[in-house]
């Protein structure tokens, strides 16, 4: 199915590798980017108990991308102190 420029064996495993790992992170991101926008809709609903369930996973997920180099350190500390300061104003 796919054509290699490669032709030496290990170089035609590390793209098959390559090839298999961006689909995995691409999903796992596309999971994370919908969990958030699930958690805004939660959150403009105004459902506390719920948001702050969902906050939990997302922020856990967030961490497991960083160590598994799907997003950066930075972006997910930024995505969840945004979200968690959402989450603050409509538990007050």
């Amino acid at each position: 199915n796919l054509t290699y420029m490669a032709n030496i064996k290990s170089a035609k495993k590390r793209i098959n590798q390559t090839n298999r790992r961006s689909e995995i992170n691409k999903s796992r991101r596309s999971q994370i980017r919908s969990g958030i926008k699930n958690l805004h809709s939660l959150i403009l609903n105004k459902k506390k108990e719920e948001s702050r369930k969902k906050f939990l996973s997302i922020e856990s997920a967030l961490s497991k991308a960083v160590s598994k180099g799907i997003f950066k350190k930075n972006t997910a500390s930024r995505v969840i102190s945004r979200l968690s300061g959402k989450l603050k104003k409509i538990s007050q």
